[in-house]
């Protein structure tokens, strides 16, 4: 079972890698830091708004977006997850019998497979969108317009891996791998982060790590579907709002390995 999930992550790792400098979502200037493995990094301002957020626009932007998704920055994304997936799945049997037979966990996590659930996301981003619409005001239906291109992005990823993989579920049925409910509500808060920042960002990636923690006391998934899943969905996110503001977090490949970039300052 080990190998097969390393071959799932090297295949997502792959795709992510046929790129070409056009395809950067960020060009990063990277510079020295006052602690090791911590890099900051300077990148270009946000783009303007959007002159049209129809139904056409949202349409033609998620065609474009998705164009982006083969790139370094993805590759080194999709590459972290799969090594913490891979880390942690020898533990998965274990925390998934801890997290089944907690009380208190399945009571608890048990709303999680509501908020999470892609119909309860999918809704959100379209009322934020057509309330944008309705009250002419380009800003809000652009935000809707990236949070429901976050969602489909995150779907067309979770479920091709899913059937390529087929992994079964602790409950004993099939495509386990990634969590979709993981990954819809970290696409869902990586691009209401780009809007919003940091200030609604943080609420809303607690609230989508509680989704993720709902997947094991309800037996619906491994701690390392659930780990992977969150990747894919922060790659989705990344992917269709890469013409935001600087993206305050990143990772980055240098001499000494992979590093966590962090530029402050940045709402």
């Amino acid at each position: 079972m080990t190998s097969k999930l390393l071959l799932r992550c090297a295949g997502f790792c792959a795709i992510a890698l046929l790129s070409s400098p056009a395809h950067a979502q960020n060009d990063a200037v990277v510079h020295e830091a006052p602690m090791p493995g911590l890099e900051l990094a300077q990148v270009a301002g946000p783009a303007p708004t959007p002159a049209h957020t129809g139904f056409k626009a949202l349409l033609k932007n998620f065609v474009d977006d998705a164009k982006h998704l083969p790139s370094k920055e993805n590759a080194l994304w999709a590459g972290v997850g799969g090594v913490a997936a891979l880390a942690l799945h020898p533990a998965d049997e274990a925390v998934n019998q801890a997290m089944v037979n907690s009380s208190f966990a399945h009571d608890f996590f048990k709303p999680g497979a509501v908020i999470g659930a892609l119909p309860t996301l999918f809704g959100s981003a379209i009322a934020v969108y057509a309330v944008g619409q309705v009250r002419h005001q380009p800003k809000v239906s652009h935000t809707g317009m990236d949070l429901i291109q976050s969602l489909l992005l995150s779907e067309g990823l979770v479920q091709g891996l899913k059937f390529a993989t087929e992994r079964e579920r602790p409950d004993g049925t099939a495509r386990a791998f990634p969590s979709g409910h993981a990954s819809d509500t970290f696409a869902f808060a990586t691009a209401l982060e780009r809007h919003l920042g940091w200030r609604f960002a943080v609420p809303a990636y607690g609230l989508a790590s509680y989704v993720a923690i709902s997947r094991l006391p309800a037996n619906r998934h491994w701690f390392s579907d659930v780990v992977f899943g969150s990747t894919v969905g922060i790659i989705a996110g990344r992917t269709v709002t890469r013409h935001g503001r600087p993206f305050p977090a990143t990772v980055v490949l240098t001499d000494r390995g992979v590093s966590f970039v962090f530029v402050p300052g940045r709402r």
